[in-house]
């Protein structure tokens, strides 16, 4: 298990060392450092990274929820994140303030060992849930990459699909049309169709260089599946592919549309 490293700020020294004191004989905790102000409490913090400041409410100048604000405006470029606040404080009037104000935990002062067990262990598991979040995260954006470099690249003329439990490859020159549903695209080959996450605009960029049209705001196209283009009785215009399929152009997009009709004859 991994240390969970701790800041103390308090102004009186006695305060400081009784703490320091009880975090000795805590199991799996780092003593980062301490702090007997605000001001050195927030350089501190961006000096160290702590994951959990234990904090003084009544200091002079910069009082705990001083600092909070102040840590609330700081700017944390990824991966970094905010410490987690835990209130040591001789007020218990000030907890409902303390918990309003984002603070994880409050302790009352004198502290006793067991009471501050407690607060280290929530703060090991919110920890904890903070970093499993950013993982999370960080293999989203790494599951992504990792399907744009499977279609692109190599194996460019591949798009990986799901059915079910499988991830299959899909030749880009058997998909008929892609349409979208939602947050989502429905890939269109033959028979068969696939529903993945993501924009029909991403995905017709990643077709484009395989000739495909986007002809409609909600309907791309692969030309060769083409076979005829009909005209509505208002001047709406229809493409039917080889499978049956009817997809309406939209009139944004005639003059796109007009590449799939061979010599390019006027679509109106």
């Amino acid at each position: 298990m991994t240390a969970l490293r701790v800041l103390m700020c308090d102004d009186e020294p006695l305060a400081l060392d009784r703490l320091a004191g009880l975090l000795g004989q805590c199991e799996d905790v780092e003593l980062a450092g301490q702090a007997q102000t605000g001001q050195d409490l927030l350089a501190q913090v961006e000096a160290l990274a702590p994951d959990l400041v234990l904090l003084d409410i009544e200091m002079p100048k910069l009082d705990g929820f001083d600092v909070v604000e102040a840590l609330s405006r700081m700017d944390w470029p990824a991966p970094a994140t905010p410490p987690l606040i835990v209130f040591v404080t001789a007020h218990p009037e000030m907890a409902v303030d303390a918990f309003d104000s984002g603070a994880l935990d409050f302790i009352s002062k004198p502290v006793r060992l067991s009471r501050l067990e407690q607060a280290l262990a929530r703060a090991r598991q919110a920890a904890a849930q903070r970093e499993a979040g950013r993982r999370l995260q960080e293999l989203s954006g790494q599951l992504d990459a990792l399907k744009r470099a499977r279609s692109g690249g190599e194996d460019e003329r591949h798009l990986w699909v799901r059915r079910g439990a499988e991830t299959l490859r899909l030749d880009v020159g058997q998909v008929d049309r892609v349409e979208a549903e939602g947050e989502y695209v429905r890939i269109h080959a033959g028979a068969d169709s696939y529903l993945e996450r993501g924009s029909l605009t991403e995905t017709a960029t990643l077709l484009e260089p395989f000739g495909f049209v986007r002809v409609h705001r909600s309907a791309v196209v692969n030309p060769t599946r083409v076979v005829s283009v009909e005209r509505k009785r208002w001047g709406d215009l229809v493409l039917h592919l080889t499978t049956g399929a009817a997809v309406p152009v939209g009139k944004t997009y005639r003059e796109a549309a007009r590449r799939l009709t061979a010599g390019g004859l006027s679509l109106g």
